[in-house]
């Protein structure tokens, strides 16, 4: 698959506090790579240096085997919303593709299109400021994609957003990605980015703790978890084999099992005199694998990376 962007050991620093250090990855053509960490892991950085905002001290950012990053080539969602209030929608949209050289009658008939798709028929005409925070919202993200970029940096797409307009946004994420888009994406919704992107790259205090393949890194870093609803003595829960922890809330139970753990094999070695009213098994999710690092919970092993 075609490497669209490539960062390669980036560094940046604030008086002499390192905010990034030796950060590497690449976004290739179609696919929806997920930049994440908690606040204050380096990703706004990250982002910045990418789009020129900043210049990093050390390490290079090239797009498409380019060192020169063509601005036209790039839409960006910052998580900062920044239009213009008292402009009129419509103008605003061609204001912006104007500047990444594209041509007005055709962002026009782009603009209007996407104003249907998002539920804005009939508001070109309204200034922003006269929009709620959600139909902001959507115009910002059409203001990002309305010239056709070959990169789409997205810096939490989906914050203030209904669950409708979620979907939406889901949706044209996924139709861009499959047109050949190359997509970076940032977001605390670890539900979201577990159900739409291809690779992920986690870091942590500006370091690199994971990067791969989103299958591969829940293989490789998210253990089973069992979940049984019943009341049980926690010591009788704690002392099943491959158990390394049990958390319990009221009748749940959540015991974490041990890696390498074949579920139907453990299941068949369960005592008779457990009670059960209801059982799941299912993998860490990634949202558990993002509050580890945060915590350091210890819910999964040693940092690294898979094959990205």
């Amino acid at each position: 698959m075609e490497t669209v962007l490539e960062v390669e050991n980036l560094a940046k620093s604030f008086k002499d506090k390192d905010v990034i250090q030796d950060i590497s990855f690449d976004v290739r053509k179609g696919e929806i790579m997920a930049i994440l960490g908690p606040n204050g892991a380096g990703k706004s950085t990250t982002i910045r240096n990418i789009m020129g905002i900043m210049y990093p001290d050390q390490g290079s950012i090239s797009f498409q085997n380019h060192r020169e990053i063509p601005r036209h080539k790039i839409g960006y969602l910052p998580e900062e919303r920044g239009l213009y209030k008292n402009v009129k929608v419509m103008d605003i949209l061609l204001y912006l593709a104007e500047l990444k050289d594209y041509p007005l009658k055709k962002a026009r008939e782009r603009a209007l299109q996407y104003l249907k798709k998002f539920d804005l028929e009939g508001q070109e005409n309204s200034s922003v400021e006269e929009l709620s925070k959600g139909m902001g919202q959507k115009v910002q993200f059409i203001s990002s994609i309305i010239h056709e970029p070959e990169l789409l940096i997205l810096d939490e797409p989906f914050s203030g957003l209904d669950p409708v307009s979620q979907e939406l946004f889901k949706q044209e994420i996924r139709n861009l990605a499959e047109n050949g888009t190359a997509i970076l994406l940032s977001s605390h919704q670890m539900n979201l980015v577990e159900e739409m992107c291809d690779r992920l790259f986690l870091m942590h205090q500006g370091q690199k703790i994971i990067y791969g393949q989103m299958d591969d890194v829940k293989e490789e870093y998210a253990n089973f978890k069992c979940t049984i609803r019943s009341n049980n003595d926690l010591q009788q829960l704690e002392v099943l084999p491959q158990v390394e922890r049990v958390e319990r809330d009221d009748d749940t139970a959540v015991l974490y099992l041990a890696k390498d753990v074949e579920p139907v094999d453990w299941l068949k070695h369960l005592p008779d005199s457990l009670s059960i009213q209801e059982l799941s098994i299912d993998r860490i999710s990634l949202h558990e694998i993002f509050i580890d690092i945060a915590t350091g919970k210890n819910l999964i092993g040693e940092e690294g990376a898979v094959r990205a």
